[in-house]
């Protein structure tokens, strides 16, 4: 078993210093945020055709239903296709010291998404969360069983390799399977899946500046594995963090775009190995320490389960969001299984 070697335990809020790398300015000539559009009180102020799950002012009213895809991390996954569009990503780890993206779609539908990777049960319960329609390619027995009984709506790679997903000539398997939006609708009619029921909108808020410990650089580490070091570095002139995965900037494979990050979510959460392959159970449920990242600020807060979400609290009252994209990453806090979370002022 692995010795836990957490560089912040969040349990006890002790913070320490440190650098990335290098220190990385990209100049960009995307628009700094707008304002959002709730107070932290919950108080909705809500703008007209709010977009549910980043709070952004869209042109007309959607009413998609969110698509969350699996998302593989491998190094010889990246630069992943889709990623700089969603809006929320959950990063959390899955056998060994690899973490998969749950890449989750309802204000943006970027014409394909990948490469798509396996299914496991807490991805599935975190798409769940948001009335997801989830999209995999494989799975684990435990995930298999969920799929198959009813428990999400689903498009699964091992129905529909070479129809609705398809595989890239310029990566090798298991790392060369894409779907596009419209093979998603495809599947989603030939299923009979309802696509018109938009997600429960989030709670946003532009009331007052972000309290907290000023943050420019955050690393995240899992078992110190440097091809898993994640830093977030704050954008000044975006007034976002910008992402990067063992020194590379995280970056659209077709557009180019970067990944922008408007809330960053730091989540400890209890990681437990349940077999040989090293799948793991993790508990989504009892809440715990967290970090919420905004504007340049970190500041320590808990986070609860709300029906399948994994939110911010502060004296158990719900953190509102800043308006843009959620990037939460889940950290082990259980013995033996090591995650670390440093950062620079």
């Amino acid at each position: 078993m692995l010795k836990r070697a957490l560089i912040i335990a969040l349990s006890s809020f002790t913070l320490v210093a440190c650098s990335s790398d290098k220190e990385i300015k990209k100049e960009s000539d995307k628009e700094a945020a707008t304002p959002v559009v709730k107070e932290e009180t919950g108080v909705e102020t809500e703008e007209k055709n709010q977009s549910p799950l980043t709070g952004e002012v869209q042109e007309k009213e959607s009413t998609a239903r969110a698509v969350a895809i699996m998302v593989n991390n491998h190094p010889k996954a990246r630069p992943q296709s889709g990623l700089s569009k969603a809006d929320i990503v959950y990063e959390v780890l899955a056998e060994g010291d690899v973490t998969r993206f749950l890449a989750i779609y309802q204000s943006q539908k970027p014409e394909e998404i990948g490469p798509v990777r396996s299914a496991r049960d807490y991805y599935v319960e975190l798409a769940k969360g948001y009335d997801s329609l989830y999209v995999a390619h494989g799975y684990s027995p435990e995930a298999q069983e969920m799929l198959t009984s009813g428990f999400i709506d689903n498009l699964n790679g091992m129905k529909y390799d070479g129809t609705l997903f398809k595989r890239a000539s310029f990566r090798k398997a298991p790392h060369n399977s894409y779907i596009s939006f419209e093979h998603i609708k495809e599947g989603a009619e030939q299923n009979d899946f309802d696509m018109e029921r938009p997600p429960e909108s989030l709670n946003f808020s532009d009331k007052g500046p972000i309290s907290g410990e000023v943050s420019r650089s955050v690393m995240i580490s899992y078992n110190n594995n440097p091809l898993f070091n994640v830093v977030y570095d704050f954008n000044e002139e975006e007034g976002k963090y910008e992402r990067y995965s063992n020194g590379e900037q995280t970056i659209d494979y077709d557009s180019k775009d970067p990944v922008l990050v408007e809330n960053l979510f730091i989540v400890e959460a209890s990681h437990k190995i349940v077999d040989d392959a090293g799948r793991r159970n993790i508990d989504f449920e009892s809440g715990g320490n967290a970090y919420l990242i905004q504007e340049g600020k970190l500041r320590e807060v808990q986070w609860k389960n709300v029906d399948g979400r994994i939110l911010p609290f502060e004296n158990n009252k719900p953190v509102s969001l800043r308006k843009g994209s959620t990037w939460i990453n889940i950290i082990p806090s259980s013995e033996g299984l090591a995650g670390s979370v440093s950062f620079q002022e």
